[in-house]
């Protein structure tokens, strides 16, 4: 049985970009030129502001007295699931070693990177959860420098409770500075920071092209489009939980994919008369992204059982993957492109997204069939190294010697070529590439 769409998006991620690169370019260009001063201009005009870029210790402290004690405690919790998780995680590399042959010793270390850059949004909606995710990981890396960056509101600065968050969860540079701007100055280290080594976090679509014009100057946790969700749907699902999720996830942005699959069709016509009634019932902001969301981008599709299901999940790779059917370690066995898997209906993406202890930057646009999400491995540089004795590098030398012949790399053999002669006089090696 082919799929049956319930409901086509009009749009993709991909058709309804905007093409910002010649933008995002020239700011970069013009800031890596003009250094502190050229970005404090490219502040004045984008976030219209002329405040302090580096918080002190005082306005800090005065930011986070103005955060409530109920959000404080939130936030705390929050950081505390998202640190143990970071630190189990971190605990999967280890640094190891292993004698190859006898008296030739390989290894690993994990080596974090200095200097991370993490960026906080603060635009449409104050992402708190973000400074948590983004801050707590470079800290249990252990990141020697930490900068989060935030667009500060005019007349305002940074959000209190952003500023809080990333306050405890152990930044060590706080800046008010938004966009392509912020991202610029954490990279060029302006402003007396350092230069980061990694930008990551989440951001509007002139963020990840400024990031994806730096990689390779600098690392990036990954290129991220808009947010997107999917959710696998069996008969025994609650329609009204299934939409209220759909909804939640469209909330993001007007350029948001949200997607159920399901075997049921009587379940999809339930959520997709139950979506509109939850959207209309949103604040403003919130009811005018999820609608052109929806409306644009969304998707219903019945599938004739949960191998095809399945099948056409892995197949869009979505950033958030939601199961709400039955015999869910079949599913967990089963599914394998997804950014983060939320298996079942007592867990949902908004407790990843702000509190669950894992990860909420996470791929999009189809990312997650190459790649995970940000986690304390984003910050680790895994790195090898070796040790021999003279014996035990006399069997490797002479493999060395003939491969590197065999290659028409002459130089590479007589590396080997020279120990072999110092550390065993006398003796004769065939080093030929001959048979």
């Amino acid at each position: 049985m082919a799929r049956e769409y319930l409901k086509k998006a009009k749009l993709t991620s991909r058709s309804g970009a905007s093409d910002v690169h010649a933008t995002v370019q020239g700011i970069l260009d013009a800031i890596e030129a003009g250094g502190d001063a050229a970005a404090l201009e490219y502040a004045r005009k984008f976030d219209q502001y002329e405040g302090s870029i580096l918080l002190s210790d005082a306005e800090i402290e005065a930011a986070c007295a103005l955060v409530p004690d109920k959000l404080k405690a939130d936030i705390r919790f929050s950081h505390d699931n998202v640190r143990r998780f970071a630190e189990r995680q971190k605990a999967t590399v280890a640094d190891v070693e292993l004698e190859v042959v006898p008296g030739l010793t390989a290894g690993q270390k994990a080596i974090p990177v200095d200097a991370a850059g993490c960026y906080v949004p603060g635009g449409r909606y104050s992402h708190i959860a973000s400074a948590i995710m983004t801050v707590t990981t470079a800290k249990v890396a252990g990141c020697k420098h930490i900068t989060a960056c935030s667009p500060p509101r005019p007349g305002v600065g940074v959000a209190p409770a952003i500023v809080y968050a990333a306050h405890i969860c152990g930044a060590d540079q706080i800046m008010a500075m938004g966009g392509v701007q912020g991202v610029a100055a954490m990279t060029f280290g302006l402003f007396g920071l350092p230069p980061a080594n990694i930008l990551v976090g989440p951001g509007n679509q002139f963020v990840a092209e400024a990031k994806r014009i730096l990689f390779g100057r600098v690392g990036i946790d990954m290129i991220a489009g808009p947010t997107d969700s999917l959710i696998l749907a069996d008969g025994s699902a609650d329609a009204h939980i299934v939409a209220t999720d759909l909804v939640s996830q469209a909330e993001h942005g007007y350029n948001s994919p949200v997607w159920l699959v399901t075997d049921d069709r009587a379940l999809a016509e339930a959520v997709m008369d139950a979506v509109p009634k939850l959207i209309d019932d949103l604040p403003a902001v919130n009811c005018e992204n999820a609608t052109a969301a929806w409306r644009d981008y969304a998707e219903v599709i019945v599938c004739a059982n949960r191998e095809e299901m399945a099948a056409c999940s892995d197949e869009y790779a979505p950033e958030h993957l939601t199961v709400q059917a039955e015999d869910l370690d079949w599913w967990l066995e089963r599914l394998t492109c997804y950014g983060s898997l939320f298996l079942g209906e007592e867990t949902t993406v908004s407790y990843g997204d702000k509190a669950a202890g894992t990860n909420h930057v996470l791929p999009t646009s189809g990312a997650a069939r190459y790649t995970g999400g940000l986690s304390v491995h984003k910050y680790m540089k895994i790195v090898t190294w070796q040790r021999a004795t003279r014996e035990g590098s006399k069997p490797v030398a002479q493999a060395t010697a003939r491969i590197s012949r065999l290659e028409g790399m002459e130089g590479h053999a007589r590396a080997a070529d020279a120990r072999l002669a110092k550390y065993f006089p006398g003796e004769n090696f065939d080093l030929s590439a001959d048979g």
